[in-house]
């Protein structure tokens, strides 16, 4: 695997790589990044990059602001600190002859359809005119729903919203350990199949200074990338030529190599899994049908025994046989009509194959 392979990549970077020891912006690191990006980009590479760092720039300028409430002096520090940030990636980027443009988003841009269609147009048209786009959550307006995990979240849903071929995810250590990454004794894990979750447990609960995830965000976030067909590596942004050494096949990272392709549709699926608006529960025979892989099948009302909760056309709903879940869907119908039909043949398909992700 390496990266001169792919056309379209998407690089997060955490706070935790764009600050010193002291919890400062750190510029040169910075330099050091859009320096490679031009690289990659000289190469024929597309990349789009999830950026944090705004709320780490706002502390830098007001690291006295008086305001107890946590949420809202994390709102005042973005709303400072985002200008900042952009303001270097500027000067930076344009030295290489390169224009770049900012994108803030919430978690409600791709679960409202219309907002995530017109987010994916403006990306697909940067793209097309060779401008790098620069995303970043809106912290200023991003509370409790409307909030990501971290940017590692975020950056999962732009490598789907784009088609991405690669994600890389660019930490403060060189991957997943089967230890504690400061024990001299830990060794990296090289490579990891997405669909094996063993190595959960080498992951630690642990967060840096600014970021709300963690390694077990990343873990997650790159597994379930793997699955969906976007090749993912976990990376130490902090080392020199990281990215020079990914596209070349030498240094140290995890990957996760990607799956069989999936359509974008379901990519977007998968994201939105962690908001069911409600549940639908099946019988053994219907559960069968839909995990068949010589065959793809719909998720048909003669196969299903309950509904729970409420929704409507169009919201994502969990798929269980029994207590164990199977996958989500997009309904085709409200609950009530659900209700209707429950357990009757001959009536159109509750989740069509085309909106269903199983596994």
């Amino acid at each position: 695997m390496s990266l001169s392979t792919y056309h379209r990549i998407v690089i997060k970077i955490g706070s935790n790589v764009l600050t010193d020891d002291q919890s400062r912006p750190d510029v040169a690191r910075i330099v050091h990044l859009v320096d490679q990006v031009a690289w990659l980009r000289s190469r024929g590479a597309e990349v789009v990059l999830v950026s944090s760092g705004a709320v780490a720039m706002g502390r830098s300028a007001l690291p006295q602001l008086s305001h107890v409430n946590p949420v809202l002096r994390r709102q005042v520090w973005a709303s400072v600190g985002q200008p900042r940030l952009m303001q270097i990636y500027q000067q930076l980027f344009e030295a290489h002859g390169t224009h770049i443009a900012q994108l803030l988003v919430t978690k409600e841009d791709f679960r409202d359809r219309e907002h995530y269609l017109n987010m994916k147009s403006c990306l697909q048209g940067l793209l097309r005119d060779e401008i790098v786009p620069i995303i970043n959550e809106n912290d200023a307006v991003a509370v409790t729903e409307l909030m990501f995990t971290d940017n590692d979240e975020l950056a999962g849903l732009v490598a789907a919203a784009v088609n991405s071929d690669a994600l890389v995810i660019l930490s403060n250590v060189a991957g997943i350990y089967d230890g504690h990454p400061n024990d001299p004794n830990s060794q990296l894990i090289r490579q990891i199949d997405p669909n094996d979750a063993q190595f959960q447990r080498f992951i630690l609960p642990s967060t840096s200074s600014f970021g709300r995830g963690g390694m077990n965000t990343k873990y997650r976030i790159a597994r379930k990338a793997a699955v969906l067909g976007v090749d993912t590596i976990i990376a130490n942004g902090k080392k020199d030529h990281i990215l020079h050494e990914i596209w070349q096949q030498t240094g140290e990272y995890t990957l996760f190599p990607s799956q069989k392709k999936t359509s974008n549709l379901k990519k977007r699926l998968a994201y939105q899994g962690a908001d069911p608006k409600g549940k639908i529960i099946i019988n053994a025979g219907a559960a069968q049908a839909l995990r068949a892989e010589e065959r793809v099948s719909s998720l048909l009302p003669v196969g299903v025994t309950a509904i729970e909760g409420e929704f409507e056309r169009g919201d994502i709903v969990a798929i269980y046989c029994g207590t164990e879940e199977l996958g989500i869907g997009m309904a085709q119908y409200s609950s009530l009509t659900a209700r209707k039909y429950l357990g009757q043949k001959g009536k159109k398909a509750l989740v069509h194959y085309d909106y269903l992700l199983i596994g």
